[in-house]
């Protein structure tokens, strides 16, 4: 053979090479590159750091929000993404104003004022005396043993499960407990948190994000049982909210990145996303900040390497989830609209991520073939990695949407640390909860399954119509779903 045909021959197989959908070896090489980038340039920790240091709170709608929108779309361009862009769309958005809660003893003009913080989805405004009915975890029994005497009072339950009688059953999100007292008549809802030390935490009280008719508000663990106590001793108490909020026209932005794969897998597109928002009597830090900057830093880590993948890859950051998974939700029906929603092949969501130690398949056997396979590859790399994977569906977050039509989902388990979760959506969540290895843990080990799936030869297919409703029925989602008026099918 001529050298030149040689020369050219030997060119076009290295050329090609790179598009060749990678083995085990391969693979292992790019963890390795993926390893040694975030260990020594990882910006998750610092970038995280920035934007609740200069900004704060990230809530849907405010000034906050749309400088978090900014920031991050510069981050994206920053990294080499020039098709980076915002996604906005209009919705009506809830902020907060002013509440009080007063506890009253029946025919006296004592009071006790109670720290309080409202419940996202209140009222634009409340004025309400009414007396309280203690119910207990707020489960749908809890509410059946005081059903007679619940018409025009205030519901009072706990966030989590703590009553003997209800060990072992599943809790249900706070807006699903709200809607089982709203189906009793009740006139308002008193929220008790489980964590000690006078902490508040806010939320949606809201099954479908839209305004709810009665006033909802957070007390204390301390508040709760100091209630519960003056209820006994004076058995005819009475509670009274005064309230108002915001709820009003706003456009929030998605942030979208695109990572190009090869034409042939054109249609296979991956999904990995995280909300940027965050509710506003704190930065914000956990929830959703881990996710959303573990997120951006993935995206550098696939330009920086350079790495070739066969499927494309868009990296979302949603606004809106907080207040109904309104981002998200929005995305996908623009999707739907469009029909790009055939091109979606996987969602991958990160949601309060740290400490990445494994990834949940939610029940697709497929899916979690190959995050076992990935698993063994990854701790083969870094013995650091835990390996844990997990297989079970949930509700609550962005990856809910996309799940309700049928697209695999695929997210990374991970842990926090008790401090952490105890500032759940509460005046304590901020940076210094943030640990860098832990967050590094996150974009290193996500990173490397994305890239294993961006090169599977093949990833699990899409349900039907059909298909969505068993698995959902299987997933134990059902009875969600219908309080949240999310379910489409016949009862």
């Amino acid at each position: 053979m001529h050298y030149k045909a040689i020369v050219l021959i030997s060119a076009f197989f290295l050329f090609s090479s790179s598009f060749i959908a990678p083995g085990k070896k391969t693979n292992t090489r790019i963890y390795k590159d993926i390893l040694k980038d975030v260990e020594k340039h990882g910006q998750a920790f610092s970038n995280l750091k920035n934007v609740t240091h200069t900004i704060g709170h990230r809530l849907t709608g405010s000034k906050n929000g749309s400088e978090a929108e900014a920031f991050a779309l510069k981050l994206f361009k920053d990294y080499g993404y020039t098709n980076a862009q915002f996604l906005p769309f209009e919705v009506k958005s809830w902020s907060r104003n002013k509440v009080t809660l007063d506890i009253v003893p029946d025919n006296s003009d004592i009071f006790r004022e109670v720290k309080v913080v409202s419940l996202a989805h209140s009222p634009l405004s409340a004025n309400l005396s009414a007396p309280i009915v203690d119910c207990k975890d707020g489960l749908e029994s809890d509410f059946a043993k005081v059903q007679d005497d619940l018409k025009g009072k205030f519901a009072l339950f706990n966030v989590d499960v703590q009553s003997p009688e209800n060990k072992g059953k599943k809790n249900l999100h706070r807006s699903e407990k709200t809607a089982f007292a709203i189906q009793h008549g009740a006139a308002g809802v008193i929220l008790v948190n489980k964590v000690k030390g006078n902490v508040l935490l806010t939320g949606t009280a809201s099954v479908t994000g839209e305004l709810i008719d009665i006033p909802a508000v957070c007390i204390s663990y301390e508040s709760g049982r100091a209630i519960r106590n003056w209820i006994k001793d004076e058995k005819h108490i009475l509670a009274q909210v005064d309230m108002l909020n915001y709820y009003r026209p706003v456009r929030p932005r998605n942030v979208s990145a695109t990572y190009p794969g090869l034409k042939k897998y054109e249609n296979e597109k991956i999904v990995i996303g995280a909300h940027l928002d965050s509710w506003d009597l704190a930065q914000g830090a956990v929830d959703n900040g881990l996710g959303a900057f573990s997120v951006i830093d993935i995206a550098r880590v696939f330009k920086t390497l350079k790495l070739k993948t066969k499927r494309p890859i868009e990296f979302v950051l949603f606004m809106g989830e907080e207040q109904g998974l309104l981002g998200s939700k929005q995305y996908v029906n623009q999707a739907k609209a469009s029909g790009e929603i055939d091109k979606i092949a996987l969602m991958v969501n990160l949601d309060m991520l740290n400490n990445c130690k494994g990834f949940n398949t939610f029940g697709d056997s497929d899916l979690a073939e190959i995050a076992q396979r990935v698993g063994n590859d990854i701790k083969s790399v870094d013995p650091d990695f835990k390996n844990q994977h997990t297989s079970h569906a949930g509700l609550h977050s962005d990856h809910q949407p996309f799940m309700l039509n049928g697209i695999p989902i695929c997210s990374p388990n991970g842990e926090l640390s008790q401090k952490a979760i105890d500032c759940y959506h509460a005046d304590c969540d901020s940076f210094d909860l943030i640990n860098e290895s832990e967050i590094n843990k996150n974009v290193k080990y996500t990173a490397m399954l994305l890239y294993a799936l961006a090169n599977a030869d093949k990833l699990p297919k899409r349900k039907s119509d059909f298909e969505i409703r068993d698995y959902l029925i299987a997933q134990n989602l059902k009875k969600e779903l219908i309080i949240g008026k999310d379910w489409r099918w016949a009862e």
